[in-house]
């Protein structure tokens, strides 16, 4: 069981933000919400938290409507923060916890273990408004889990996150799932989604354009991805016909392979050019599945 969008359709007067779109996850799976800027990502998070009604559709959690659920089996980060700027950091937890159905003393305790767990101690009497961007950034993560909720929906959480702590929230996201918590996420960062995501949902003005487990849509797609080190002329490629560059490193260049490219011949021609000094063939990474299915300018 876990969560199943079928064929949801929202339209905004004359415009179809999302556009028949199905999919599905299970319960304790991390999802990578994928797609360009526009393409109705949070529409679709606002329709399966019931924030704003499909004009098609449905959405149910583990079977039933989403109707049946109260709030407290969700948590949501919007991308629009909402925080309380002049409350306290440690009341403003609290408060959260109360309206998603926690007890004080719940609220309270889970209050207190979130804001050790993301290292906020120091600034637990502070306002809101006097923290920095990216503890406001935990604070709203915090807010959005302290009731512990079975499905959470973050869009863009890491922004405004140092390295340090989006590893720290990377942990967090991984425990959990472990706890059974499905994980949704939207982020312009392929390599986190990569490192994150077991599943990952793809979609493109409206429509889905991909869906599936990442590590199958990978293979699927082959080892199409040719990495070539040469100490000598960097051209030897421009003799081949279906080789297109991808990357230009300053140890190596990268290539997609076409349809009928024999990397035997881009062996030869390259040892031809110089010493050779790496030769890889490789899987595409999610950023340029990306770029190939939604285009570049996207």
């Amino acid at each position: 069981m876990g969560l199943r969008v079928a064929n949801i359709t929202k339209r905004f007067r004359d415009v179809t933000a999302v556009n028949g779109l199905s999919f599905a996850v299970e319960r304790g799976r991390i999802l990578g919400f994928l797609g360009p800027n526009g393409a109705g990502k949070t529409t679709t998070m606002r329709v399966i938290l019931g924030i704003i009604q499909p004009d098609e559709g449905e959405v149910a959690w583990n079977g039933r409507p989403l109707a049946y659920w109260g709030r407290e089996f969700f948590g949501y980060l919007p991308e629009e923060r909402g925080l309380y700027p002049k409350m306290p950091l440690d009341e403003h937890l609290i408060f959260l916890g109360r309206i998603n159905g926690l007890s004080h003393r719940d609220a309270r305790d889970r209050a207190a273990h979130w804001i050790d767990r993301f290292r906020l101690g120091e600034y637990r009497r502070k306002r809101i408004e006097e923290l920095s961007k990216g503890n406001q950034q935990k604070a709203q993560v915090a807010g959005a889990i302290i009731h512990e909720p079975e499905l959470l929906i973050l869009d863009e959480p890491f922004s405004g996150l140092d390295p340090v702590n989006t590893g720290m929230l990377k942990e967090v996201l991984v425990e959990q799932s472990r706890a059974g918590c499905t994980v949704i996420f939207s982020s312009h960062r392929m390599d986190q989604v990569e490192e994150l995501c077991e599943e990952i949902v793809l979609i493109h003005r409206g429509e889905l354009v991909l869906s599936g487990n990442l590590k199958s849509i990978k293979s699927g797609m082959g080892r199409q991805i040719l990495r070539v080190g040469v100490e000598g002329s960097r051209d030897f490629w421009r003799r081949l016909p279906g080789l297109t560059l991808l990357a230009e490193r300053p140890d190596y260049l990268e290539f997609r392979m076409g349809r009928g490219v024999d990397p035997n011949m881009v062996l030869k021609e390259a040892m031809a050019a110089g010493q050779v000094t790496r030769f890889e063939l490789a899987e595409p990474s999610l950023d340029q599945i990306f770029v190939e299915r939604v285009g570049a300018g996207a």
